[in-house]
């Protein structure tokens, strides 16, 4: 069952957004060669109690950290580690968190020192790819319109959409009904209502869509980056509203 929210539970999601929006960019502040992926983790930690808020990934399905840490070849729900970056990567940092019981869920790609040429335009591509998604985040539309604008934009340009990660509801729960593909057809799934809220994550590979899982392990098949980039949605009477941007 999808929950719609109502305006002043949409008003406590948006506390929840600017919280953790201003937590990764502080966080995108701290990236650097040599910084440890635990340590990006424990100032994660740091600033969202600080700001009376509550890490959601922490103990999620005894997941062991307060951020997703993801390098490279690897898709999602990287570990935070002992492991330095290195000049040239690219580093997925996904976070949630829970403020006054309203989840906000949210990732950004971010480049380790500089990066190449072609990990930056698959960067940007996935970033772009979202804002094409959310476009079609319009009363009376499908879901499946939001998976197609995804899957187009970055299909077109040369690259992988991930099949075995999705985007989800979000409300007082992390996830919620219903799941988000970022790929489909347009006029299916779900009728797109004002007072839905959605979790948008393209996560796209610069080679095959193929990924392998082995317990919370994603990585992609064919070893290439990949690249992720999601915010907190909430569509509103005024249109499709981005609560951590």
């Amino acid at each position: 069952m999808i929950n719609l929210k109502s305006p002043s539970e949409i008003e406590c999601m948006r506390a929840s957004g600017a919280i953790l929006r201003d937590c990764l960019l502080y966080l995108e502040e701290k990236v650097k060669p040599g910084v440890s992926t635990k340590l990006l983790d424990e100032f994660a930690y740091e600033y969202i109690v600080s700001h009376g808020a509550k890490p959601s990934f922490l103990g999620y399905g005894d997941f062991p950290g307060t951020i997703c840490a993801s390098v490279d070849d690897v898709v999602v729900h990287g570990f935070p580690s002992a492991r330095k970056l290195k000049e040239g990567s690219i580093l997925s940092l996904d976070c949630g968190l829970i403020y006054n019981g309203w989840q906000a869920d949210a990732a950004r790609t971010i480049a380790v020192g500089e990066i190449s040429a072609e990990k930056r335009r698959l960067v940007e591509t996935t970033r772009e790819s979202f804002f094409e998604g959310v476009k079609q985040f319009k009363a009376g539309g499908h879901l499946g319109d939001i998976s197609h604008a995804v899957q187009t934009y970055c299909e077109t340009r040369g690259y992988g959409v991930v099949r075995s990660m999705v985007g989800h509801g979000i409300g007082r729960d992390m996830h919620e009904d219903p799941p988000v593909p970022n790929y489909g057809n347009p006029g299916h799934g779900p009728k797109l209502e004002i007072g839905m809220v959605l979790a948008i994550e393209p996560m796209v590979n610069m080679g095959t869509w193929r990924t392998v899982e082995n317990g919370w392990k994603c990585v992609t098949a064919d070893g290439l980056p990949s690249a992720h980039y999601e915010n907190t949605v909430a569509l509103t009477e005024k249109g499709a509203e981005i609560l951590t941007l």
